[in-house]
């Protein structure tokens, strides 16, 4: 009896995590990840226009992102920031795999582990020049462009799509970019 009570809880334990570690890998509510994602055009470098603020982010200006494939077939991140406060620059390499197909904006990161988050890519113009990129919850958004430099009508379209879905766009922090640079 004793030995069942106890495979029972590991069972129940194993269940937890697996569902706590799957939402994290999830999909906010109302959020779509975009379809006809095309990899290739998605690689290369981004900057950080605008974002909601968290820990790993706190206190960086001209934050930026560069993505290339790596050896298994999945996307090697490299994240880059400058810390006024230490006066130097900051980098996180991380890797990410599709969740779903490759044809769909929902890909799952980690910078540490075995822990993954999800990266769902919600909007993406045409010529993959903007992208507005969030989480498993609303608490995360990102607007990534190729260039430091937006329109105000780019900003706009930001702002008003993540007030559509549910977004707290009264907290967004624009990022400065004024030592702008490739990451390595």
């Amino acid at each position: 009896m004793m030995n069942r009570l106890k495979t029972l809880r590991l069972h129940t334990l194993v269940l937890i995590g697996a569902a706590l570690l799957s939402a994290c890998t999830g999909l906010p509510k109302d959020i779509q990840p975009v379809d006809n994602f095309e990899l290739p055009k998605y690689l290369g470098q981004w900057v950080e226009i605008a974002r909601l603020d968290h820990s790993f982010e706190r206190g960086l200006s001209d934050i930026s992102a560069n993505y290339s494939l790596r050896d298994d077939g999945g996307v090697r991140v490299l994240n880059k920031g400058y810390s006024d406060e230490k006066q130097d620059w900051k980098t996180a390499e991380g890797k990410a795999y599709f969740v779903e197909n490759s044809n769909t904006g929902h890909l799952k990161v980690s910078f540490f582990g075995p822990f993954y988050g999800s990266y769902v890519v919600f909007y993406l113009d045409d010529q993959y020049q903007h992208a507005f990129i969030t989480s498993y919850n609303k608490d995360y958004l990102w607007y990534l462009s190729r260039s430091p430099e937006v329109s105000d009508e780019m900003k706009s379209k930001f702002i008003e799509t993540a007030r559509s879905k549910g977004f707290d766009v009264d907290s967004l922090i624009w990022v400065e970019h004024t030592r702008y640079s490739t990451p390595e």
